[in-house]
Formats: structure tokens, sequence, C-alpha cells
């Protein structure tokens, strides 16, 4: 990618932090967007927005995406070449307590940036949707050339109705946009909410771990460093209108009305749950205790991303294995809190 302003938002966030770093590095300015807020320990965000800090590419914004004036300020002052959307209300279990929080930071701070992008043109906008978004889909590995109508949990039905408001600010307002459907991130700097920190918090604790529907769950794993790749090549491609589009057999994942489209990004590996958390024990060198529970609400027994249209688009296919991974989550952890070996 050319030098490039970068607009980033949820810089403070996992993957936005990870992805900051990368382009900082690479050498683009990045204005990161955050409000930082207290859904989990708000040290951990501070910490990565000091080592963002290190860079003087970086420019930190601490503002609600959900606050239009302040959104329209930073954008008519360093009008971005890119914009990258990465803010969200995460937590697929925490939306069934705190269902507001998701409409207020997912749909209405999305609106703003959709705004924003039409307002002060960018040649790209890249956003964050989930494999949450397949919901009660079973055909695996889930294709983006396939229907997801069957959300089920209101997370994902937010992170859906981004992909439907960005596909029509596209057709209305010409804006090329990517929507990114994540698969189980995992790596350092990490949320203390994913499965991965909370089985290493209480492994080392000698605490039980909970394990979900008797441990039957299989995920696709994405390392971290995978995922911010495949985004930073993704941004430098702004899709065109699909000529090939055929309106009586629609592709939800073009178009042929507007600059858009949807991909994967995972690993294309679906791995048991159980071997996770086996990986991890052996990196820990402790054997955990296991609490086997239920399925919750909301969680789907498997996922497994085809990442054909990444990899035909960018040339890149993530590759990281959880050996690998886990391995430098567990080496971050130890280093982050302190822990001897």
């Amino acid at each position: 990618m050319a030098k490039k302003t970068c607009v980033i938002t949820g810089t403070a966030g996992f993957i936005g932090y990870h992805l900051a770093d990368l382009l900082l590095t690479q050498g683009h300015q990045v204005v990161g967007i955050d409000i930082v807020s207290d859904y989990y320990e708000v040290s951990l965000k501070e910490a990565r927005l000091v080592n963002l800090k290190k860079f003087e590419g970086f420019v930190e914004k601490r503002i609600d995406l959900a606050d239009w004036s302040a959104v329209e300020t930073v954008f008519k002052e360093y009008r971005p070449d890119i914009c990258v959307n990465l803010a969200a209300q995460a937590g697929v279990r925490y939306s069934l307590e705190n269902p507001r929080a998701y409409l207020h930071s997912n749909v209405d701070g999305f609106l703003n940036i959709l705004e924003a992008c039409r307002h002060y043109p960018v040649e790209h906008l890249v956003y964050a949707s989930t494999s949450s978004a397949y919901g009660a889909n079973t055909s695996m590995p889930f294709k983006v050339s396939e229907s997801a109508e069957h959300p089920m949990t209101l997370y994902a039905a937010t992170k859906k109705s981004n992909e439907m408001m960005a596909h029509a600010y596209s057709h209305l307002f010409n804006i090329p946009s990517t929507g990114m459907r994540f698969f189980t991130v995992y790596g350092p700097w990490g949320r203390p909410d994913m499965a991965l920190f909370m089985f290493t918090k209480d492994i080392i604790a000698g605490k039980p771990i909970n394990v979900f529907n008797n441990g039957n769950m299989q995920r696709d794993f994405t390392y971290v460093k995978d995922i911010v790749e495949g985004i930073s090549r993704l941004a430098d491609i702004p899709p065109g209108i699909d000529l090939d589009w055929d309106s009586n057999n629609p592709n939800p994942s073009t178009s042929g009305v507007a600059p858009y489209r949807v991909v994967n990004i995972g690993n294309t590996r679906c791995e048991k749950l159980m071997r996770y958390i086996e990986v991890l024990e052996e990196k820990l060198d402790i054997k955990a205790e296991y609490n086997m529970l239920p399925m919750q609400d909301g969680d789907v027994p498997a996922t497994w991303a085809d990442v054909t249209e990444l990899s035909e688009i960018t040339g890149y296919k993530p590759s990281v294995t959880i050996e690998e991974g886990i391995g430098h989550f567990v080496d971050w952890y130890k280093f982050y809190y302190k822990i001897n070996s």
C-alpha cells in the first residue's frame, strides 16, 4: 500500500491495536478513534495505546463513534484515504445482558462512519463483520456467496445490519466498501472476555475452566496477525461493481449496483475446542480441570471459513497454526502479567 492516511476505529481494542501497529510500522499515518470503554479492563487498553503513541504517525482521538459532531471533525481535519471500522460493542454473550449498548456502538456508530465517508469521500471503507452472521447455517465451510439471514444473537444481527447499511451507502454515494467476517480471533493483547484469555487465567490460578457444550465445540481459530495482514491487503484493493452479478440469482457477497463486497477471514481449519485446550495445557505445562457445561444461548456448535474470495483478491491466506499462535499468546500473557515460568 502506498503511504496513506488511515482512520482506524477501535485502536485501543484487540484487532484495532494490531492493525494500527502494522500500518504504522509500514509508514502510514494512523488516526485512531476509540472511546476506551470499561467493557473490560481499561489498563489493558491504555497499555496498547501507549505502544501506539511511540510512533510519530499516530494520532489519538478519544471520542464516541455515536457522536456525529466529533466523528465529522476528525474526518474534516484529516481527510483520510482509508477508513477501517473495527470499533464495536463486542461479545456474543454480553448482548443478552446489555442489548442497547450494541445498537449505540454497532449501529448508530457505524451510521456516523458511513456519513463521514459520504461527506468526506474515502478511497475505501473497510469494516468488521463477524462469522456469527452465519447464525443457523450448518453447511460448511461457510461461504460468503451463500445466504446468511438467520443470526442467533443481537450482536450478530447488528453486524449483519452493518453489511446491509454499507451496501446502501455504497450504492447511493459510490463508497467502495468491504465487510470482513472474522472467525474466532485470538493472540497476544487479546480481550479478557475471550476463551483463550479466560482459560489461561483460570488454569494458572488453579481454577476449573468452563467448557461449554460439554467440549463438543469446533471453531476456525484465527491468529490475530493473520487477520490484520488480510485487512491491510484488502484495504489496498477497493471493490468495484460486479459486472457478472445476476439480479435474478444475486450473490450476497458482491453487488451489481454498488462497489461492495463481503469476505471471510479465517484460518480455514475447523479445530475441536478440546484440542485447543490441550495445546494451551502443553504450552503452560499445566493440566486443567474442566467444568463441563451445556451450550449457551446464542452459541453455535461449529464455525469454518471458506476464504476463496480473500485469496483471489489479495493472494493471501491465513496460515498460523494453533500450536504456534497459542504459544505466542502464552509468552505474551506471562510477560504482560509478570508470571514466572
